[in-house]
């Protein structure tokens, strides 16, 4: 069960379903990898829909590494997620949108 009130989200990996959370140190990796100055220009990056299939990739590792998933970036990679690239992208916002805002009620990820 994830917490919204944590900046949870989950996603389903292979029938697995694992939370995720950017945690500082992730989001710290996350604006690195992507080459971004600062969390504004990263926001922005994914708001604006700049972003490649990529960056959403860093994105959901990035917070599955916050939650203390174990695999790696190869597994994410080659993991089956349940609903496909459509999902990934929705459960990767609502990942954004959770850890830069206070939930008001029920966050809806897998």
């Amino acid at each position: 069960m994830v917490n919204p009130f944590r900046g949870e989200v989950a996603i389903i990996l292979n029938g697995e379903t694992c939370a995720m959370r950017l945690s500082l140190g992730a989001l710290a990796t996350l604006e690195q990898r992507l080459g971004v100055e600062g969390l504004l220009p990263l926001i922005e990056r994914f708001e604006n829909s700049a972003f490649k299939a990529e960056d959403m990739i860093f994105l959901l590792f990035a917070g599955l590494q916050g939650a203390g998933w174990d695999g790696s970036e190869d597994d994410l990679r080659n993991a089956t997620i349940e609903g496909g690239p459509m999902e990934a992208a929705r459960v990767a916002a609502a990942l954004l949108r959770v850890t830069f805002s206070l939930p008001s009620g029920p966050v809806e990820a897998a």
